[in-house]
């Protein structure tokens, strides 16, 4: 009976809804463009305010979470924020009912700051070393404590912040008004005025006496440098990167990468050299360094000549082979005297699972897959309005600038900076044409910049290479309107969700989709 009862449920009156569901997914194959809008911002300046040196921001980094976001500044200080709209739930039924947290856009509030760096001199070398942070990385949280790496041009530091406990020392036998003053003996002859309790001590009785209790009624976060990485590069250091075994790390300069360990500051060991031995035969510099998200024994290096190298440290202790690499050559003939200057990389990001490789150069924004390494999967064209300017560029220094890039978590979109306090958002997934255009401001004016009539493709498709947004800048038809003093070169994506955070001089904008 139990099976002739269930039997008639199922089969003629539940087979229809199967299908509407399978027809449901089919939603539109072109991904459509996110619509941008501005969450927050710190540090805003007012209109015709002077920005400081010190206070222009240099870095800015999420933790693996996404709850926390640090960012340094040229000062040499660590600024560090926490996300307030999540909160931690105990258990798995409430954090079911925190469906608030859907509807609402990520926030962020000041948590701390600390001076991580200060200015400092080489006297071997006569040589100033700046304050300003290069880098920040997020280490592994332990015991409710955060860690993190911070680095300037030659010293790297490991600090830990933690909430601590104000303690402070109630229930006195003594009233304070009747205690010693400063400076006068504590001894027994001064308990003879009262008791906190309001009891006199007469001579001859015996008064009891309560032991002092410490309570800790306030918490104040404070941090602490664990260690000091020093004296292991003799130019500047242009990144750092940690290993996702949670024990190691790299630091890059021009011509060496080290290898360290955490827990050691006194010696570190140098896995990759490019120093010739005249100097004179030296023809390219290491610009930036990252190692795999998963794999730790990999790692990749950027040079300036617009080449990545993909390492593996078990090859041998000196990993001066590669195991790949990835460039592209330019087309015979269309070389000039800027080529190789606006080839050269200025940052590489891995993707969260690894596949891909994203890298910046001055003018384009370049995915690789590392698969693939007869040329890049995509080119995204950044500023290409700037191309009959490299002259002035080049004059004013303009064309050295170091611009960064980003992925989102699900890898399906990239995003870089531009002059004119402007970012670029570009779309990498199937049948995607989406290369928008935002301002960091508060009322961002977003464009959506047209596409050629190339057809887009795929990351998946390992073809062609995909040229996008090159076709119009969405700053002005003539290509006039721009301004060089006005750059946002540092930026970061959110892990997990469409965050991304920005700087502009001394401002710190947010902005979710």
């Amino acid at each position: 009976m139990m099976n002739g009862a269930t039997a008639p449920e199922r089969s003629p009156s539940a087979s229809p809804p199967p299908p509407a569901q399978a027809q449901a997914p089919p939603s539109p194959s072109p991904m459509q463009p996110f619509d941008w809008k501005f969450s927050q911002v710190f540090g805003e300046r007012s209109a015709g305010e002077e920005v400081q040196d010190v206070d222009i921001i240099s870095a800015i980094e999420f933790n693996k979470s996404g709850h926390h976001l640090a960012t340094g500044d040229r000062g040499g200080r660590v600024v560090l924020f926490e996300r307030t709209d999540v909160k931690d739930h105990t258990c798995r039924k409430d954090a079911e009912k925190a469906d608030y947290s859907i509807s609402r856009h990520p926030e962020f509030r000041y948590k701390t700051e600390f001076q991580s760096h200060e200015p400092e001199f080489d006297y071997l070398k006569s040589l100033e070393i700046e304050e300003k942070i290069n880098q920040i990385k997020w280490c592994q949280a332990a015991n409710g404590a955060l860690f993190l790496l911070s680095t300037n041009d030659k010293t790297i530091k490991f600090w830990k912040v933690q909430e601590k406990k104000i303690k402070k020392v109630s229930e006195m036998n003594l009233d304070r008004p009747t205690a010693p003053a400063n400076g006068s003996p504590g001894g027994v002859g001064h308990l003879s005025p009262s008791l906190s309790n309001g009891n006199a001590l007469k001579p001859g009785v015996f008064a009891s006496l309560r032991m002092p209790v410490v309570t800790s009624q306030e918490t104040s976060l404070a941090a602490t440098c664990r260690r000091v990485y020093a004296h292991a590069h003799d130019y500047h250091i242009n990144s750092i990167s940690n290993n996702s075994d949670g024990e190691t790390f790299i630091s890059a300069d021009d011509l060496r990468i080290n290898l360290w360990n955490l827990e050691i500051s006194n010696q570190s060991f140098n896995i990759i050299d490019v120093k010739p031995t005249n100097m004179e035969d030296l023809t390219e510099v290491i610009t930036s360094a990252e190692f795999h998200p998963t794999h730790c024994n990999t790692l990749a290096y950027s040079s300036s000549k617009g080449s990545i190298r993909l390492v593996d440290l078990r090859q041998s202790a000196l990993c001066d082979t590669h195991s790949q690499i990835f460039e592209q050559h330019e087309a015979p003939g269309s070389r000039s005297f800027f080529t190789e200057i606006i080839a050269s990389i200025s940052d590489i990001k891995f993707s969260k699972d690894g596949r891909h490789i994203l890298s910046r150069d001055y003018m384009t924004l370049k995915l690789w897959d590392v698969k693939m390494n007869s040329g890049p999967v995509a080119t995204f064209q950044v500023h290409e309005y700037l191309r009959p300017k490299l002259c002035d560029l080049y004059e004013n220094d303009s064309i050295f600038d170091k611009f960064e890039c980003c992925q989102s978590g699900d890898g399906l979109r990239v995003a870089t900076g531009s002059y004119s306090n402007i970012f670029r958002v570009f779309g990498v997934g199937t049948g995607s044409n989406e290369a928008t255009t935002l301002e960091a401001t508060r009322n961002p004016t977003r464009r959506q910049v047209q596409n050629p009539t190339r057809a887009s493709r795929s990351i998946n498709t390992l073809t062609r290479a995909v040229r996008r947004g090159g076709e119009s800048t969405g700053i002005d038809a003539n290509g006039n309107s721009y301004d060089l003093s006005t750059k946002l070169l540092h930026l970061a994506w959110h892990p997990s969700e469409n965050l991304i955070a920005c700087a502009a001089a001394n401002s710190l904008y947010m902005y979710y989709a």
